[in-house]
């Protein structure tokens, strides 16, 4: 039997993007402190910041679950070189959006995927999870200052890496991207089946769970 993939993740877009590819899964949120965690970390490069905090969310929901497949996901948004997360505050967000217009960055989704019993590859010892990280290039339109205004006030911001989304309110205001656009929404799917393969699983077999679970 195919095991379960677990999502060690909130985020709605990310369960999105499993359930619109037909991925089966489940949602067991973790309680990583993500300032405390690339904190102890010391200074690292946007790329291995998202890979962190991706392990870290993996690592956090596995300790607690027996067996199935448990991913974890973070994003990171560069800008200049400059590493950026969820703003949490509308000043942030809306100071990050004055950078931002008119200019591009670069959205880093890491990925971590631990095999735990049941799955084969989790079954002859300690879980040895496998990650990696994909990136795309975000083009920005030259939005006024009503127009942030008017997206910070709507709150979809806030707690999105980058401050803004893809998949909502702010696609308005993106003029391109290069690269995985899945990348941008938080999990890219082609970057699950290289990972899921590594521990012996074909993402069609979950295709299979999705469809079991479906009714009728």
């Amino acid at each position: 039997m195919t095991p379960a993939l677990i999502l060690a993740s909130a985020s709605p877009a990310r369960t999105k993007l499993l359930h619109d590819a037909g991925i089966a899964h489940r949602i067991v949120v973790s309680d990583v402190d993500e300032d405390a965690v690339t904190a102890d970390a010391g200074a690292l490069s946007p790329v291995d910041t998202a890979l962190l905090l991706a392990r870290a969310k993996a690592e956090s929901v596995a300790a607690g679950i027996a067996e199935g497949l448990v991913l974890g996901c973070d994003s990171v948004f560069e800008l200049a070189g400059v590493a950026y997360g969820k703003p949490w505050e509308p000043e942030v967000a809306r100071d990050r959006w004055r950078m931002m217009r008119g200019n591009s960055g670069v959205l880093h989704t890491g990925h971590w995927l631990i095999p735990l019993a049941g799955t084969g590859a989790g079954d002859a010892g300690a879980p040895v999870g496998r990650g990696a990280v994909t990136s795309a290039v975000v083009r920005f339109e030259d939005v006024t200052d009503a127009e942030i205004d008017a997206y910070v006030a709507t709150g979809e911001p806030l707690q999105v890496a980058g401050a803004f989304t893809i998949d909502g309110l702010a696609g308005a205001f993106i003029s391109g991207i290069e690269g995985d656009p899945h990348t941008v929404v938080g999990l890219s799917i082609s970057t699950l089946r290289r990972l899921l393969a590594h521990a012996g699983v074909s993402i069609t077999d979950l295709w299979a769970r999705q469809h079991e679970a479906e009714p009728g």
